[in-house]
């Protein structure tokens, strides 16, 4: 297996400081972050999903790819997958984005349905509405050689690799893939990973991990205690990290795997080592 960490947990980085950090650290690839720094967070102090030190965005990431390609090359490191929050919708951003993903060797760009689920709009609009604007953003890709990639995510209409594997099957598997994320779906959307894995045969295209545990919450007035979902260290998942990966290794799996971990504690350092240090000897 090799193993990639994603810089969205970096963002008190730059682009030389990250490299190097994932480079020392053992690590083989580096998921990039690749989208706008929300206004609002903009000069306030560094933060997963708000304001970065290393600021790639569409409009500047073609110009700086083979740059960074350059600095990955140098430390040995490849670059998975672009970790953008375009949606399919964004036909120009995802030009950019596969520009600069075709300069810097990347085969992979996230791409978002146009719209999450949240129940008041029905799945069955939202899925065709996807369908529709994934067709456009795989034609967009394509001249660059670029995989659109989707997310087993909470929130969206694929919430378990069933359900992603009945929407990347309007397309071939050369066009799209499937993230399968083990921290999203053991909090929503739960399938057994040997029958998950063997659903999505071929759109199987990239993988995340990282530590979630039910941990007991508020007990209500009716008796009926609520669970909240907490983030741990990779070893103290709810899913059992050798058991994934054995089955990964018995479907022939051999891309990489990020590492995703966006507790504000340990530092960056401490959790990042202590999962390769993991994974390592899980081998």
């Amino acid at each position: 297996m090799r193993y990639s960490l994603t810089t969205v947990a970096l963002s008190h980085l730059s682009m030389e400081e990250t490299v190097d950090f994932a480079a020392n650290l053992g690590y083989e690839g580096l998921e990039l972050r690749v989208r706008r720094i929300p206004e609002a967070a903009l000069g306030h102090p560094y933060s997963f999903w708000g304001n970065h030190k290393n600021d790639l965005n569409p409009d500047n990431f073609p110009e700086l790819a083979s740059r960074i390609k350059r600095l990955c090359d140098d430390r040995g490191l490849a670059i998975p997958v672009l970790a953008s929050n375009a949606s399919a919708n964004d036909l120009d951003d995802l030009k950019r984005l596969a520009e600069g993903a075709a300069r810097c060797g990347c085969p992979l760009v996230r791409v978002q349905a146009p719209r999450r689920y949240n129940g008041t709009v029905s799945y069955h609009e939202l899925y065709a509405e996807a369908v529709e604007s994934f067709g456009r953003a795989i034609e967009v890709l394509a001249p660059h050689r670029v995989r659109a990639l989707l997310e087993i995510h909470g929130g969206t209409i694929t919430i378990s690799a069933g359900l992603a594997y009945r929407f990347v099957s309007n397309f071939a598997p050369d066009q799209i893939g499937v993230i399968y994320d083990t921290q999203n779906m053991v909090r929503e959307g739960y399938e057994g990973t040997r029958l998950g894995l063997d659903v999505l045969g071929p759109y199987l295209a990239h993988v995340h991990i990282g530590g979630h545990a039910p941990a007991p919450g508020v007990r209500e007035a009716d008796g009926t205690l609520r669970w909240n979902w907490a983030a741990t260290e990779l070893a103290d998942g709810l899913l059992a990290t050798p058991d994934l990966l054995a089955e990964l290794k018995r479907v022939g799996y051999d891309r990489f795997i990020t590492v995703e971990d966006l507790r504000p504690e340990p530092d960056a350092d401490t959790k990042f080592r202590a999962a390769i240090d993991y994974l390592r000897q899980l081998e």
